[in-house]
């Protein structure tokens, strides 16, 4: 029976409220269906919440992670459940029935405010903190950490007395020990599990002394100690004695790529080198292979060796300790064959991630299969996000350990496929929710200005006299209140706010914290949901413009925060009341380029009924898979991409234009002008484009002899042999061919897969010949470890060489190679040579960069609008990209970025009409010559047109970003830009500069 056939219901459920669990529940929540959001721990967040940076950006971790879960918390479309565990599941897809159970409900969250210093003041037990992976405390009545949503406390029944102290404490009569658990049930039409991973406990693993010796800690650990929000404040500090560590050395693989777990857990080697760069003094870390395979990966490792952090290639065998319990490592450097002794003064284990302890008992429920590993099994390699029972969908770790803006991209695709076995019940289950009327601010109504600093943790506080701060915004015109807060992007905070605002009458709000890039959007939200227009909010940067830049000056960084509060100020009490304007939604999308990746998202848009216009340049669909024989699971490309390609051709909703390119592209989020040219050109409106324009293999001229001898040659050169029959008795692959080079300083992610798959090919059909692979690190991330074991047990020789004394190949097609491991000379006659040369973006890449207006990173590949939360958009609003045209990727992550950038189209295109953004310039055309100086609008905004009156500049308010170039080139003061006017510009600068003379008197 299918969905069609019942009552299909418009809700999800979301299994697991990591960083996985909360980009699905919004994705969903935003297209118009109900979400419940189940998370088994008092808070969502998951190991995201509890990371102090992340790579390769080393941007706050919790400062970019804390406005999501605000928002999935304030969202109405969104029921999170703390606390929660599925236990039945029954139905089939469309129509679910699922009991959860809420557990060890003493807290009422409806009256609980998350006042913990009132209730664990009065606990009398001490208790480890799983937040803080065990090395800070808590009581046994506790809050996760003090930006949890919700932000409610929990009580631990395996460990509470049952003194009762907490319910007579409790002001507001939360507690009742009488409550227990809470059953309910739930009719969803879709499920997601984002079950999420799991740190390796190294106790197993007794050579290296974990739990025994006092200075060897775990990665997880260490994390807490660098953060401002852990139990030193940010201090990394020995557990023996409370010292700084001078030397401290990182261990890799631990708990990883072993007997008993022979699986790479991805992000080992960055988040280590991500530690290490955090450190000061001597850093070391000990590797097998360095695993720099993500975007910007190579480049931020190659940051880490300027800095001093040193890379010894070994596994330690035994980790000793001497009488001031200094660590001693006892290691083979495999580069130089010498065992040694290293005394550091700290020991970081970095820890394989492991499944969550809950898979097991969610597979049974789910009626879903777990690989070998314990993470969740997809459909098969060409349906990643797909489980094998229909309308259960995964992402994120939990199919596998992964990174940040791979489970966010999994996990808006697995949105995608959610969706659309119920796409016709959107907007059925969403409860109507009045909007607030805003309060009218009149331009003569006195400011009344609230100002909210913001401590982070120590983030701020520890550089910075918040109090100080405080108590000097109070004496600024037009302030009626000011306060500090420890974190202000926390729920709890958010609340005050708002509060603040009404009982204050506040008409304008400065909130002094860290950067409006991540942050603002959060506290415009929060004044709307009061009333007050979000323009007449301003945010001062006091950390990264403050605090972080001047942390070894504490009386000028005290100045700077004072003189940047007051210019805030200064700026605010100027502000008037700006509002978005809403514009009609062209239900139609662009995608260009017909690969795997764009060739998915035409399909799920297409799917969800909306029209799609699918753009090839070449004659015919499939990109970069055309030339692949077989996939690296042994998939013949031959037995799928036909009916991929079919399936595209076939559809009512798609348009699919071969042979053709994309000329010109015009207008805003929306409203899209598309000029397509090809046998037949034609202009196309849509609101919303894809870029798919996939990737190509280097032609490695100028490498061992490319293109001078015929037997080099590529690896997709080598597959067409291979399908014709040819056999070989001896072949030497060479490994990083153009790529972690000077010209492209970036691993090309697939090459090691590739090769490895290719060499088990030939060595199945002839064991008895020869296959070589000379490599400087072997990038078999994540399950594909095994394909890595294979080779070997197959018999291929894996070579370890130095870049900077790569392999010759001589006029004979004799190789010649240094081996780092044997440390000796070889020298190789091959019958063939095989070059797995850099995956590079496809061809006029460049110009579809330039005709969209999109930024492009170092590495010659698309930028994304945030490299961690916004993998799939990009600067353009309504732009998105995926598969090869944001970076090298294999075919399962490809489809994957396909169906999230659908998902993100979707977004857009599901509206009737969306709303821009208020901060847009005006013309005042009784001033305005008419000059077309003011033509320099990047997003053809601005143009110059005939009125009776004469030549008068018009900006389009919808396709205006707000960036200012047009105002500040206006030679008469015509163009006025909302809320950044001359006037504020003027007001700041004169505040500024009245500072600077009263400092000086």
């Amino acid at each position: 029976m299918s969905t069609a056939m019942v009552r299909v219901v418009g809700a999800v459920l979301v299994i697991g409220g990591g960083i996985a669990g909360i980009q699905a529940a919004l994705e969903v929540a935003d297209q118009g269906f109900k979400v419940y959001l189940v998370e088994r721990s008092g808070s969502i967040g998951g190991v995201m919440a509890r990371l102090d940076k992340t790579f390769p950006t080393n941007d706050c971790s919790m400062c970019i992670e804390s406005p999501k879960m605000v928002e999935v918390g304030r969202h109405p479309n969104i029921s999170v459940i703390p606390n929660g565990e599925v236990i039945s599941v029954s139905g089939r897809e469309g129509r679910f029935t699922v009991r959860i159970v809420r557990r060890n409900l003493y807290v009422d969250d409806r009256a609980c405010v998350g006042c913990i210093d009132i209730c664990a003041s009065v606990c009398p037990i001490e208790l480890p903190s799983e937040h803080e992976f065990m090395i800070g405390g808590r009581k046994a009545i506790y809050i996760p950490f003090p930006q949890a949503v919700p932000l409610v406390a929990k009580i631990d029944t395996d460990h509470c007395i049952g003194c009762r102290f907490c319910e007579a404490a409790c002001e507001r009569d939360a507690i009742d020990y009488f409550r227990g658990d809470i059953e309910e049930e739930l009719e969803v039409g879709s499920i997601i599990v984002a079950s999420g991973i799991e740190p390796f406990d190294p106790s197993a693993i007794p050579e290296y002394g974990y739990g025994l010796l006092e200075n060897v800690i775990t990665a997880p650990q260490y994390e807490r100690l660098l953060s401002p929000a852990g139990p030193t404040e940010g201090r990394i500090l020995r557990p023996s004695d409370g010292k700084v560590p001078e030397k401290v050395a990182w261990i890799q693989c631990v708990g990883s790529r072993d007997d008993e777990y022979p699986c790479c857990s991805s992000v080992c080697c960055m988040y280590a080198t991500k530690e290490a760069m955090a450190t000061s003094g001597e850093r070391y870390i000990f590797y097998i292979d360095l695993r720099s395979y993500g975007k910007a990966f190579e480049i931020f490792y190659r940051e880490a060796k300027k800095i001093g952090v040193r890379y010894i290639r070994g596994r330690p065998g035994i980790i000793l300790q001497d009488r001031d319990k200094n660590p001693i490592i006892r290691f083979e450097d495999t580069d130089t064959g010498e065992v040694s002794e290293l005394k550091v003064d700290l020991v970081v284990l970095s820890v394989g991630l492991r499944p969550s302890a809950t898979n097991p008992g969610l597979s049974r429920v789910l009626g879903i299969s777990l690989n070998e590993y314990g993470f969740f099994n997809p459909k098969d390699l060409l349906h990643p996000l797909e489980t094998d029972r229909e309308g259960i969908y995964i992402c994120g770790s939990a199919t596998g350990p992964k990174d940040i803006p791979d489970s966010v991209t999994e996990a808006t695709g697995a949105a995608t496929r959610a969706i659309l076995p119920i796409i016709q019940a959107r907007g059925r289950e969403i409860p109507r929710k009045a909007r607030i009327k805003e309060r009218v601010v009149s331009p003569g109504d006195p400011p009344r200005v609230g100002v909210f600093v913001c401590s982070c943790g120590v983030n701020i506080g520890g550089v910075l006299d918040v109090k100080g701060l405080v108590e000097y915004a109070k004496t600024l015109p037009g302030v009626v209140f000011a306060r500090e807060e420890t974190f202000a992007c926390s729920d709890d905070v958010q609340s005050r706010i708002k509060d603040s605002i009404i009982i204050y009458d506040l008409n304008r709000v400065v909130v002094a914290a860290c950067t409006p890039r991540t942050h603002e959007p959060l506290f415009q939200r929060t004044c709307e949901e009061v009333g007050l227009n979000p323009y007449l909010f301003e945010m001062a940067n006091i950390r990264e413009h403050c605090s972080w830049v001047h942390m070894h000056d504490r009386e000028l960084a005290q100045r700077k925060a004072e003189d940047i509060i007051r210019m805030a100020v200064s700026k605010v009490r100027l502000a008037r009341p700006g509002h978005r304007i809403k514009m009609p939604v062209e239900k139609r999308a662009l995608v260009l380029g017909a690969g795997v990746s764009g060739m998915r998202a035409a399909l799920d848009i297409a799917d969800a009924g909306i029209e799609v216009y699918l753009v090839e340049r070449e004659s015919e669909p499939g990109g970069i898979l055309r030339r692949i024989q077989k996939l690296h699971d042994g998939t013949m490309v031959s037995d799928f991409l036909p009916d991929l390609i079919k399936a595209v051709k076939s559809h009512p909703k798609i348009h699919l234009m071969t042979g053709c390119t994309v000329k010109e592209v015009n207008g805003f989020v929306g409203g899209f002008k598309v000029r397509i040219e090809g046998k037949e050109n034609e202009e196309v409106d849509v609101g919303a484009c894809i870029v798919a324009t996939g990737i190509r293999e280097l032609e490695p001229h100028g490498y061992y002899r490319y293109g001078e001898d015929p037997r080099v040659v590529t690896q997709s050169e080598f597959e067409e042999l291979i399908e014709r029959g040819e056999r070989w008795g001896r072949v030497v692959m060479i490994q990083c061919v153009g790529s972690r080079n000077h010209e492209r300083p970036y691993c090309s992610r697939i090459c090691c897969i590739n090769a490895i798959k290719n060499a088990i090919t030939i060595m199945r059909d002839n064991p008895e010949g020869e296959v070589y692979i000379l490599y400087q690190d072997i990038m078999t991330y994540a399950k594909w470890e095994y394909l890595y074991r294979e080779a070997m047990e197959l018999g291929v020789i894996f070579i370890r060489y130095s870049p900077e004394k790569p392999p010759v190949v001589g006029d004979n097609l004799r190789v010649e190679v240094y081996d780092t491991l044997l440390g000796e000379e070889l020298q190789i006659e091959p019958d063939l040579v095989v070059l797995s040369a850099a995956m590079i973006p496809s061809e006029g890449a460049d110009e579809v960069a330039r005709i969209f207006k999109l930024p492009v990173y170092q590495d010659g590949f698309l930028l994304e609008a945030h490299v961690k939360l916004r993998p799939l958009d990009t600067a353009f609003d309504g732009v998105f990209i995926c598969g090869g045209a944001h970076y090298p990727k294999l075919i399962s992550e490809a489809i994957a970025q396909g169906s999230g950038a659908a998902a993100r189209a979707c977004s857009i295109l599901s509206r009737d009409e969306i709303e821009t953004g208020g901060i847009t310039s005006v013309v005042d055309e009784e001033v305005c010559i008419g000059c077309g100086l003011c033509d320099l609008c990047q997003f053809n905004a601005l143009e110059i047109r005939e009125k009776p009156q004469g030549r008068k500049a018009y900006i389009n308010p919808v396709a205006c970003k707000g960036c200012g170039c047009c105002q500040a080139a206006c030679p008469v003061g015509a163009i006025r830009e909302l809320n950044f006017t001359s006037r504020q510009i003027e007001a700041m600068i004169r505040e500024s500069f009245n500072a600077e003379e009263a400092q000086e008197a």
